[in-house]
């Protein structure tokens, strides 16, 4: 199923994002087969239907909750599958977001029984959002992958091992059941496509500029007119805007015929069809599709128009008399009838002659700028022997890539005088001259004497360019002399380093002849291609390029070789070199989201993982440097934990290479995102090397990446103790000053994780610590805000740090980052506020000194974020403490903030706004305010949640607002009584007595009500 989705399936060629299944017949095949495939496997092989998915296949669902049977446990928020594993559902939906999981193909089955109808649209719906659906439903190690598969072998020996993968068998047929449906929906998929015929822009171009030369008012012409409605061309020939190239739109056409209205066309790589027209009083088009779709434009019109399809027949008849000789004209005007195929074939040859018959616009004139560029293109077009690679503008319409801002170099080069120019320009010019004209002999010679010179000069760089060598390099590696073509790469290789030249040779088609040359069975070769993609696959569409012409499988074969025995014969050592340079190239074109997925789908996981186990520093360094750029991905982060790579990273972290421990703390500093690495980080003993590269504080980019490792690594607890013993705060607060803000960014989060442990706070303030931290706060970059206030915030936990804060002027400093635009910043200082006013002295009185806080702080209840709410509560709650404070908080609307709040399903957010909900109360008539603005009800659910802090929270919030009798009758109404009594049962003394206390107030009203009856 991985390889049909990934190869015959039709997806959207162009535009920002994730693509989606076109709505062609080939995809309806497909998805019906897939349909068929999940219908069989439950009814025929109920072992393996119900053998449970690694990862649940999950994306977002369009059922009704009311379409689940008795099989389903269904409440207003959630579905779930009354059958479970170890208490976990196999089918979860989450009504307010639509996102269901499944983990059983039995559970599939049962739910496209449910869908009936929409069939079609879950299964596509489930396939756009899980891409490659066999690793997860049997693991990441059977990701679909180009090249050699041995995810079988592999299988195989884990069901020789018996009792420890009881699995395996039921695994081994499942996947021999998927790979016999890939089979079978690439072979359906062949038959399709063998007949459908793709439309790309050339295509569309072609036909148009065609028919308008034939169009016109006369009586003869094909049509009247045809236009596209945006005379703006993109770079990949598409006139559509992007965000509908997504869907395979190329343009749009306004066709005026002799016999119809005019026809509003729009041409996409499936087809073309008519589409809605212009929006009245508008040049904006209606996208929606307004009936069949056709092959081509020439087909369409044929269809719409008989005056079209007369017209035309009767250009082709011309044509072709015009072609015969006079003296069979004649004859051939007698004929009625002419052949269908032959039509189309005499069609094609006016297209073709028509476009070179066309009339040529008047040579600009020549520029200073534009000579270059047209005497390179003459030269390409001369060398006809070496004619270079170029892509099909078909391939793909455009690409969008999430990876790092590529290079910004400055490429407009100032003009020299001809004085100023050095002597070795001139000579290099020569020497290309005899590059161009030589035999292979002398090409060799021109060769060898250009790599005399000093190729790491910029000035012989651009000399080499300037005069056309560029080409003539390029050229020799089309050719079949080894020597010409390693001594081309090896100028190459040097001369790529220059951002100028790199971009040059990618405009000349260099990369994809590089790319063949990968092929080559000659090692050197290999090992030259793959240094120079390195160095030019600097930017972004150099690194596309690549991929685009199968280089990612290619450089990933490069990998597989043995190197962990330390004594090598010569052959080993070349073998190794390649995996080295095909290595390094990886890494440069790792920069990229999706060539990052080519790796992995490619098999370069196991690969770098088994390179990593080298004993060679010289290896190691772009394996590891590979593995830290794509650690930005989870697929990757997962496999660096389950391929057992954490244990090499720890142990390259003792290297004498400064180059190589930097690469491996960046790779752990990524990884160390999820629990599992950071415990295995601490198993392997890698929290000491890590400190110890902390003290290098002259190399910054290695402490960049130490202090960040220790930074992520400090999350867990465990970590934190151990960094304790190894008195890594005391380390980190001597780099709180003179150190860049990468390093004091990594520096101060480290410190607000380990700020958590109050021996380290004490040891923060003991070492001067507080006074640098404080001082970070007027800092401008947000990054390192969100860090300081986190790590202030945790320091002023401790009442003698507060004290130290608090003379630092540091509370008002946090106080002023609430009026930052950026969210994260206000969360982290509203967080920070909390301790802070809870452990001052004079906390009401400081908290009324600052001009206009209050409001400030009240005013960020409207905010947007849940984080920034939650935060601004817990803050509210704790300046409500304050009688004073509270009656300004009042005045300026917190209690219909806080309501209007109320009806939020974040559990975090629950909790501190009903804490804020309990303090707000103890203020004149709040309660009753709470209860006329509906705050009462949402807060009785509260109690259903599964959080016991949120259970806490709402029992005194809903204890303090049962001293209104209105309030008691709400709840009463919503059921509080039962849920309150349930959580009289909890160990939590203080919720226990708030649930008492609440219930009692409830009992104390109907008692009085009573009375009352009977007086």
């Amino acid at each position: 199923m991985g390889v049909a989705l990934t190869r015959a399936a039709q997806w959207t060629a162009a535009g920002i994002g994730v693509g989606k299944l076109e709505f062609t017949p080939l995809n309806i095949s497909l998805l019906n087969s897939i349909i068929k495939f999940v219908e069989y496997v439950s009814s025929k092989h109920p072992q393996e239907a119900a053998l449970v998915f690694r990862e649940p296949l999950e994306w977002k669902s369009n059922l009704e909750i009311s379409g689940f049977g008795a099989d389903y446990q269904i409440s207003k928020k959630t579905v779930v599958s009354k059958e479970n594993v170890d208490g976990n559902p196999l089918l979860i939906l989450d009504a307010s977001t639509g996102v269901i999981k499944v983990s059983t193909f039995h559970q599939l089955a049962k739910l496209l029984e449910i869908a009936q109808k929409e069939k079609l649209k879950e299964t596509q719906a489930c396939l756009e959002a899980n891409r490659d659906p066999i690793a997860k439903i049997l693991g990441p190690s059977f990701a679909t992958v180009e090249g050699e598969d041995k995810s079988m072998l592999r299988l195989l020996e884990k069901v020789k091992k018996g009792d420890e993968e009881p699995e395996a068998e039921a695994q081994m047929k499942l996947l021999l059941l998927l790979q016999q449906l890939d089979m079978q929906l690439l072979n359906t998929s062949l038959q399709k496509i063998s007949q459908e015929v793709r439309l790309n822009p050339q295509a569309i171009k072609n036909d148009v500029q065609l028919l308008q030369s034939f169009s016109g008012e006369g009586d003869l012409t094909v049509l009247k007119s045809i236009n596209y409605t945006s005379e703006y061309e993109f770079s990949n020939g598409c006139r559509a805007p992007p965000w509908r190239q997504v869907y395979g739109d190329i343009c749009y056409l306004i066709i005026n015929t002799h016999d119809t209205e005019t026809l509003y066309v729009t041409c996409n790589t499936a087809g073309v069809y008519l589409n809605g027209g212009l929006v009245k009083d508008s040049e904006d088009i209606i996208y929606d599709r307004s009936g069949d779709i056709y092959k081509d434009l020439i087909t369409f019109l044929k269809e719409k128009s008989p005056i079209f399809a007369e017209n035309l027949n009767r250009v082709q008849q011309n044509f072709v008399l015009q072609k015969k000789p006079p003296s069979t004209r004649k004859s051939q005007k007698a004929e009625v009838a002419i052949n269908e195929e032959l039509e189309s074939e005499r069609f094609s040859e006016y297209q073709d002659k028509n476009k070179f018959e066309r009339k040529k616009p008047p040579p600009k004139p020549k520029t200073r700028d534009t000579k270059k560029e047209e005497a390179s293109f003459v030269h390409r077009t001369l060398e006809s022997s070496h004619r270079l690679s170029v892509s099909d503008g078909s391939e793909e319409f455009s690409e969008s890539s999430t990876e790092s801002e590529e290079e910004k170099q400055d490429m407009n080069r100032q003009q020299e005088s001809n004085a100023d120019l050095p002597s070795e320009y001139w000579q290099i010019q020569k020497v290309v001259k005899y590059l161009k004209g030589g035999n292979q002999t002398a090409t060799v010679i021109a060769l060898c004497s250009m790599r005399d010179f000093n190729l790491t000069n910029e000035t012989c760089q651009l000399a080499i360019r300037d005069v056309g060598g560029l080409e003539v390099l390029i050229n020799l590696l089309d050719t079949e002399e080894t020597k010409c073509k390693v001594g081309s790469l090896r100028i190459l290789k040097e001369i790529s380093k220059n951002p100028q030249i790199r971009r040059s040779l990618a405009e000349l088609g260099g990369l994809q002849i590089m790319v063949k040359i990968l092929d080559s069975s000659n090692k050197d070769l290999k090992c030259l291609a793959a240094e120079t993609i390195a160095n030019i696959a600097k930017f972004r569409r150099a690194r596309q390029t690549v991929r685009l012409h199968g280089g990612i499988q290619r450089l990933v074969g490069l990998l597989d070789c043995v190197p962990t025995s330390a004594q090598l014969t010569a052959e080993q050592e070349k073998d190794i070199e390649v995996a080295r340079c095909g290595a390094l190239a990886l890494w440069s074109c790792s920069k990229s989201k999706k060539n990052k997925d080519a790796i992995r789908k490619a098999g370069g996981i196991p690969l770098l993982a088994c390179l990593l186990k080298s004993p060679h520093e010289n290896m190691l360094i772009p394996v590891v440097g590979t593995l830290q750029e794509c650690a930005s991905e989870p697929s990757y982060r997962l496999a660096i934990r389950t391929e057992n790579m954490v244990k090499n990273l720890v142990r390259n972290l003792s290297s004498e290479s400064e180059e190589l421990q930097m690469h491996c703390a960046r790779a752990i500093f990524k990884c160390a995102e999820d629990e599992e690495t950071r415990n295995l980080v601490r198993t392997h003993f890698g929290l000491g090397p890590l400190v110890t590269l902390v003290s290098k504080s002259y190399n910054k980019q290695l402490l960049a990446a130490a202090t960040g490792a220790v930074w992520k690594c400090a999350i867990s607890m465990e970590n934190v103790e151990r960094f304790k013993h190894l008195k890594v705060a005391e380390t980190l607060i001597s780099l709180l000053i003179g150190q860049p803000e990468e390093v004091l960014i990594n520096v101060v989060g480290a410190l607000g994780q380990l700020a958590r442990d109050p021996v380290i706070r004490g040891a923060i303030r003991r070492s001067g610590g507080i006074d640098p931290l404080v001082n970070l706060l007027t800092g401008t970059n947000n990054a390192l805000l969100v860090n300081v206030t986190k790590a202030v915030g945790e320091c002023a936990v401790d009442a003698e740090n507060m004290s130290i804060i608090e003379s630092l002027d540091g509370v008002r400093l946090l106080w002023s980052l609430l009026k930052k635009p950026n969210p994260d910043i206000q969360a982290s200082a509203a967080w920070a506020l909390c301790p802070c006013i809870e452990n001052a002295k004079e906390a009401g009185e400081m908290v009324r000194s600052f001009v206009g806080g209050l409001e400030l702080i009240v005013n960020l209840l409207k905010s947007d974020d849940m984080e920034v709410l939650a935060s601004v509560c817990a803050a509210l709650a704790k300046i409500a403490m304050d009688e004073e404070n509270l009656a300004v908080i009042t005045d300026h609307g917190v209690v219909q903030m806080l309501s209007s709040l109320t009806y939020t399903r974040d559990d975090m957010l629950r909790q501190h706004l009903a804490d804020a909900v309990a303090c707000c109360c103890k203020w004149g008539n709040n309660r009753v305010a709470f209860g006329e603005t509906g705050a009462v009800a949402p807060l009785v659910h509260y109690l259903k949640s599964k959080s016991p802090l949120v259970h806490r929270a709402t029992a005194q919030a809903l204890y303090q607002l049962s001293f209104d009798p209105n309030n008691c009758i709400t709840m009463h109404e919503n059921g509080v009584v039962k849920l309150l009594l349930n959580l009289m049962d909890s160990t939590d003394e203080v919720l226990q007595e708030a649930a008492a206390g609440c219930i009692a107030n409830i009992r104390r009203l109907a008692l009085a009500n009573e009375k009352a009856r009977y007086k």
